[in-house]
């Protein structure tokens, strides 16, 4: 910047002046005399390059007199929930002018609008923590509070992603134009701002070393959220017996016959874990758990007794979103001993075995069976330990914050014609604190692909979105994954320029980075790559050990 600070920073200096330089000079060995001038003018230097949308930074972010850096987020929030509900109003009176031009269209719609609640709903959030927090402890709510925003990035492209026919794309074009545009604009500016203050903070090496919170996270005097019993754990660590509230059986032999019956008995305003048992058998039933039932935990007799299957496609006129057999929007979902399949085939092209929304959500001993799109990772963060999953195309994606550990990821023959991707992620702002990583697994064709892995082309991934992220440490890679690895997302949006694909540690004769594709970053350093294992990936200490389920908090053989 030659030695001048731009008029847009003036509001930085604003902001950030009075209580970064004071808590500086109380706290920081830097922050003395000439030094303290030295790494304030440093400091807002950094957070200003960090905005990626100058003009949208200046236009909803003048100069002002705060004083307290958490109020330029809040009011890029403020602005970001009056986008959404004007997406939102837009959206309804769509619904009314359009609705009943077509079923696909109708399925858009109200797609949309059920996004934008859950959105706001997370916007919501986010401003409660901002007005509770201060500087003192702000730097505690900055990986709760990037997983949000991240979430409502998620919600606005999901809601794009589902106007994709010819007839749809004039409705589409009206809501971008219209606001829903705006509301990623703006939360990828508040992410750019949030990313900018937690910078400051570290660089000026403020004491406040706090662990991440964690929002519904009670811990008892055992560091156990209370709502997790004993039976809980033992249960879910050691396969231990306890008493479910209810229990599914085909044979009449449960309080239910059907897994949907079940979950829909949760009593309202329900506090503690609620548990289901779902006996061996084939449940054909499509399912979805709704945000008012957290803390559930469905377990069965193992992923080849107790199976939830159906077929839903998008070859036969159901949204993406909609094709998934089982969908769980609630926080802290976890679900053990069972399989989710869609048996639509290759020829169904998208059709999600798997939907998962929300945060916290855990998996293990499951399996995830599918084709194209078999589980939508869809937003927040997602743990998924000794579990099968399997597919063709882009077969794990989304937009959340997912580990995938110990786990067996098996490739599936396609239909004539179609590559093999299996990662395929969603992230489209730099500072989204999402991606997609796999870890200690293993990469490998199902039987019926084996004679044919070698002719049947096959890659880790490719960019769904403009920084799409995945990253691949210490699995076992197969001989059918293909030298280059990555392909970009299609011919007219390659989506290269700026997505993030790395490896570290990796075996196997797939796991050679010699001949990579150039826009992936090949081998990265263990000090990188311990940015994507358990603890800093997903804040795990703050609630994975409550959950009982074993998993490996840094690198599992580094």
């Amino acid at each position: 910047m030659n030695g001048k600070i731009p008029g847009s920073a003036v509001s930085l200096i604003l902001v950030v002046g009075v209580v970064i330089r004071v808590v500086a000079v109380a706290q920081s060995p830097k922050a003395a005399g000439g030094e303290e001038v030295k790494s304030y003018e440093n400091a807002v230097s950094a957070m200003f390059q960090n905005i990626s949308d100058e003009k949208l930074y200046q236009d909803v972010l003048p100069a002002s007199n705060h004083t307290d850096p958490k109020e330029y987020i809040a009011t890029v929030v403020k602005s970001t929930m009056d986008s959404v509900m004007k997406s939102f109003n837009m959206t309804n009176r769509f619904a009314v002018e359009h609705g009943n031009s077509s079923f696909g269209m109708k399925m858009a719609l109200d797609d949309c609008k059920e996004l934008l609640r859950f959105a706001m709903h997370d916007l919501e959030a986010s401003s409660v923590i901002l007005k509770e927090s201060n500087l003192e402890n702000f730097k505690q709510h900055t990986a709760e509070l990037k997983n949000w925003l991240g979430a409502v990035i998620a919600y606005q492209q999901s809601c794009l992603d589902g106007f994709n026919t010819e007839g749809e794309k004039k409705v589409k074009e009206l809501l971008q134009a219209g606001s829903l545009h705006d509301v990623g604009r703006l939360t990828g500016l508040a992410l750019d701002v949030l990313s900018g203050i937690a910078h400051i903070l570290q660089s000026l090496d403020l004491n406040l070393a706090l662990k991440p919170a964690s929002r519904l996270l009670k811990v008892g005097s055992e560091g156990h959220p209370t709502w997790v019993s004993t039976a809980d754990l033992k249960l879910l660590a050691n396969g231990g017996e306890v008493t479910p509230h209810a229990t599914v059986a085909k044979d009449g032999s449960g309080q239910f016959k059907t897994i949907l019956d079940a979950i829909n008995s949760y009593p309202k305003n329900h506090q503690g874990r609620f548990i289901i048992y779902v006996k061996a058998g084939v449940y054909d039933e499509y399912i979805t758990v709704d945000k008012n039932k957290p803390n559930l935990l469905i377990y069965g007799d193992g992923p080849t007794k107790t199976i939830i299957t159906g077929r839903k496609n998008f070859a036969e006129g159901t949204k993406t979103m909609r094709t998934a057999t089982f969908s769980t929007v609630a926080d802290d979902f976890m679900a053990k001993s069972i399989a989710f399949e869609n048996t639509a085939g290759a020829k169904g092209h998208q059709a999600v075995a798997l939907r998962v929304q929300g945060d916290r959500s855990v998996f293990f001993d499951c399996a995830i069976r599918g084709y194209q799109d078999t589980l939508y990772a869809h937003a927040h963060r997602q743990f998924y330990r000794n579990c099968e999953i399997s597919g063709t195309i882009d077969f794990i994606f989304g937009y959340s914050t997912t580990l995938v550990q110990n786990s067996k990821i098996i490739v599936r023959r396609p239909d004539q014609n179609q590559k093999n991707i299996v990662v395929a992620d969603g992230r489209s702002e730099k500072n989204m604190p999402t991606g997609i990583v796999l870890h200690n697994c293993e990469i490998m064709p199902e039987p019926g692909l084996f004679p044919d892995r070698m002719t049947v082309k096959t890659y880790l991934a490719r960019p769904w979105k403009a920084f799409s992220r995945a990253v691949f440490i210490e699995n076992t890679i197969g001989d059918l994954i293909q030298p280059e690895g990555y392909i970009p997302w299609n011919p007219t949006e390659p989506n290269t320029r700026v997505c993030y694909f790395a490896e570290f540690g990796n075996t196997g004769p797939g796991a050679n980075t010699q001949a990579r594709a150039k826009f992936g970053k090949g081998l990265i350093s263990k000090q990188k790559a311990a940015k994507f294992t358990a603890e800093p990936w997903l804040q795990a200490s703050t609630w994975l050990p409550a959950t009982g389920i074993p998993f490996d908090p840094s690198f599992a053989k580094a």
